[in-house]
């Protein structure tokens, strides 16, 4: 997925209830003559993962649980969680939600809690948890990595990717010696999410990987993001802009158009998703594309995962029980899993699983990195799209991607974009 993009939020949306090949339901659903049960499916679009393939998936797990038909509405932007709250503000909160940030939903009662038989088949079941409650089935991964120009590399004399951070700066000067833009970085218009893969990299490295449950210490007062560990991650992306290492010229790209910027060999490296992955082996690049884990200082790892994406079900829909039922059938389900992975690069938590023997070459060595951090415990928490108790306040993901556009752009200092932080944490939790 490409949520939060994937699990990733986007921007505020607009606009009347979008559908594909349905009408509009409420979130009482209905309930026909004959015992059968309508439940609303909120789910997005991307060039990734398109129609045909959510009506494709839809009518699998449909088919596993009979009695159910499915209404699908399709979040006019990636912000489905977002969406999520304008249809809940005006009496038509979804039956069922993929890829929803459960955060606010859940303490405010509005979703439906997987038990721990619903949950045996996810290899990391509790993965985010709200008082110890599970809202969201963890049925993927996703991580942020560095994808890279091989070609480039080469001619600014780079044999390897960088081992350490030092490194990444060297590199970083050698490809800009050779007249290569270093990064390819995006987040204009809806988009703004896009901006913020650098500092999620760099809070990885400078702040969970030395405190795993530095928002939870946030939460209870411990922390501030005017701590010099958060400064200093902030501080890191600042240079890279300061020095020319990202382009500034480029930050007014939406999404697609800063993945393209990449393609068109307009930069050596783009911190992106896990996503991404299926897309250049989809669509091949005129280039070969290596894959990286962001480098702490030390050379230890630090990679910013997130494992969740799945099926959210409404504590009110007309029958919870088959709502949850269908919910797991499409999780579960062969093909589904196996259609998400060659659509959108996910790595997918449920047990036993084993993805297409057809990967292509830059999925599986995404795949291979991900292996290589879990197995050195390097997999840390992902800035801005955590969920459960030791996560952002609502909202407040969306405002970090504003306030990283002007640590970008050079409108504010790290030490000014701690202080942004803070009051708008305060803002959100009064």
């Amino acid at each position: 997925m490409k949520s939060n993009p994937k699990f990733l939020t986007a921007a505020a949306l607009a606009g009347a209830l979008a559908l594909t090949g349905c009408t509009a339901g409420g979130t009482e659903g209905s309930t026909s003559k004959d015992g059968n049960v309508t439940l609303t499916f909120l789910t997005f679009e991307t060039p990734n993962l398109g129609a045909k393939y959510w009506d494709a998936a839809i009518a699998r797990a449909s088919a596993k649980v009979p009695g159910v038909t499915i209404k699908k509405l399709v979040s006019p932007s990636a912000d489905r969680t977002g969406y999520a709250k304008q249809l809940d503000s005006t009496g038509q909160f979804p039956d069922v939600m993929i890829g929803l940030n459960p955060t606010g939903f859940a303490e405010a009662g509005k979703l439906a809690a997987w038990s721990d038989n619903d949950l045996k088949n996810y290899a990391q079941p509790h993965a985010n948890t709200y008082g110890g409650k599970v809202y969201q089935l963890p049925y993927a991964t996703q991580g942020t990595f560095v994808y890279y120009n091989k070609d480039d590399f080469a001619k600014a004399g780079i044999d390897a990717p960088p081992r350490t951070y030092k490194d990444l700066i060297d590199d970083s000067s050698k490809l800009k010696a050779k007249g290569i833009n270093p990064f390819v970085v995006g987040g204009g218009g809806k988009d703004t999410w896009a901006d913020m893969f650098p500092l999620i990299c760099t809070v990885a490295t400078d702040v969970y990987k030395k405190t795993p449950g530095w928002l939870s210490q946030r939460k209870a007062g411990k922390v501030k993001f005017t701590d010099p560990a958060f400064v200093t991650a902030a501080q890191k992306v600042a240079d890279l802009a300061d020095k020319g290492y990202i382009d500034r010229a480029g930050l007014s790209r939406t999404y697609a158009d800063t993945e393209q910027a990449f393609r068109d060999g307009k930069g050596a490296m783009y911190p992106m998703g896990s996503w991404f992955s299926a897309s250049a082996d989809a669509k091949k690049p005129d280039f070969d594309t290596g894959v990286f884990a962001w480098p702490t200082d030390g050379g230890a790892s630090a990679l910013p995962g997130v494992t969740g994406g799945g099926m959210s079900v409404s504590s009110k829909a007309p029958d919870v029980k088959l709502a949850k039922e269908w919910a797991g059938a499409f999780m579960e389900d062969q093909k589904n899993l196996d259609a998400a992975v060659k659509g959108d690069g996910l790595i997918m938590a449920i047990k036993g699983y084993t993805p297409p023997k057809t990967m292509g070459p830059v999925y599986n060595a995404t795949l291979d990195a991900y292996k290589k951090a879990l197995d050195a415990d390097g997999v840390v928490n992902s800035f801005s799209q955590e969920t459960g108790d030791g996560s952002l306040p609502a909202g407040l993901a969306d405002k970090a991607a504003v306030g990283v556009q002007k640590l970008l752009g050079g409108d504010m200092t790290a030490k000014e974009f701690g202080a942004y932080m803070d009051a708008q944490w305060d803002k959100a939790t009064r």
